[in-house]
């Protein structure tokens, strides 16, 4: 592949070592930013550049702090890899076209379907490619049960933003009296908030990449699948794996595939499941960009971070090749980044 200039967003984040010492590795140009300063960010010592970035809630802030970047440093890629600047980049896909830069994400379409937990899990249940968790809105659950003091629900249940990232605002209720509580104090809310049973089970996370390949026509469009996934043994309050065991089940594997077809996303992408039981899992959702153990995929044997970048330069995915069932764990460590 030609050489790039690439800009990775959030590099403070758990995917950033192994995106960029891939992009490194392979010779391209890594700029970094994060809201944090360098010193805060052991990241930074591994980018070519870094720049400090305001907080992607100030949009107007946020874009043209990528606007001014991008121009000045010749960017010709832009990886983003938290979902609260995907949201905002989303929208910024034809000024960054206008600059001259690719923004590696799926279509602006699936972005907003995958981030809409309601409205992709409804997708797939038309689609009928995998199970999915019975769900309903919070508002509609508190129309329809209040009267009952929420006696006839089945618990435990969980509650969850529709639109939420990194497991915030996700509660567990464990009985009525204590749904009557949680349901008065979101109520206000309620109608962007989801209701659905805790199934017990491990967290089977899915590192998935989609290339599609189009020859001047979109019927003759095709495309590349690769999937990788592994059960999460140990997770951050967040939802970051920390121990896994990767493995493979072609099942699943043919499963992910549809999903990821039918949702129409391009590049690397993490399914998250419940596996309730040997061969049963219940899709939770779809998180448009790198998990935050892409290194775990990494290290067993697959490059994710590459293979994202040739979903966007006309270039093909490599197979998936022989990978072995094995045990990974993650640990932290030191770095100094400044002496005073």
């Amino acid at each position: 592949m030609e050489k790039k200039t690439i800009l990775v967003t959030a590099i403070g984040s758990f995917s950033a070592a192994a995106v960029i010492g891939t992009y490194k590795k392979a010779g391209h140009r890594v700029l970094g930013c994060d809201i944090y300063p360098a010193e805060w960010v052991a990241a930074s010592l591994e980018a070519d550049r870094f720049f400090q970035a305001p907080y992607a809630a100030d949009e107007d802030a946020y874009l043209e702090f990528l606007s001014r970047i991008c121009r000045q440093m010749g960017v010709d890629l832009l990886v983003p890899l938290t979902d609260a600047e995907i949201d905002v980049i989303n929208g910024w896909r034809e000024e960054a076209a206008r600059i001259g830069v690719t923004v590696c994400l799926s279509p602006a379409e699936s972005i907003r379907l995958c981030r809409d937990k309601w409205e992709s899990a409804r997708k797939l249940r038309e689609e009928g490619v995998c199970r999915t968790i019975p769900t309903r809105r919070l508002d509609e659950v508190i129309r329809s049960e209040a009267a009952s003091g929420y006696e006839r629900l089945e618990y435990p249940l969980v509650l969850k933003p529709a639109r939420g990232r990194s497991s915030q605002g996700l509660l567990t209720v464990l009985d009525a009296e204590q749904m009557r509580r949680e349901a008065d104090r979101l109520r206000p809310d309620a109608g962007s908030y989801l209701a659905q049973p805790r199934i017990a089970g491990n967290v089977v996370t899915v590192d998935v990449v989609r290339n599609v390949i189009e020859s001047g026509d979109d019927v003759s469009a095709a495309d590349q699948v690769v999937c990788l996934p592994r059960r999460e043994l140990l997770r951050t309050p967040n939802g970051a794996g920390t121990s896994v065991c990767i493995f493979r089940d072609e099942r699943l594997e043919a499963q992910c595939a549809a999903v990821a077809r039918a949702l129409d996303v391009r590049g690397c992408v993490n399914f998250e499941f419940v596996e309730e039981s040997e061969g049963r899992w219940h899709f939770l959702e779809c998180n448009p960009r790198f998990s935050g153990g892409v290194a775990f995929s990494c290290m067993a044997g697959y490059d994710m971070p590459g293979s994202h970048l040739r979903c966007f330069t006309g270039g093909e995915i490599e197979p998936m090749g022989e990978i072995r069932s094995q045990y990974l764990v993650k640990r932290y460590t030191e770095y100094r980044t400044k002496i005073l």
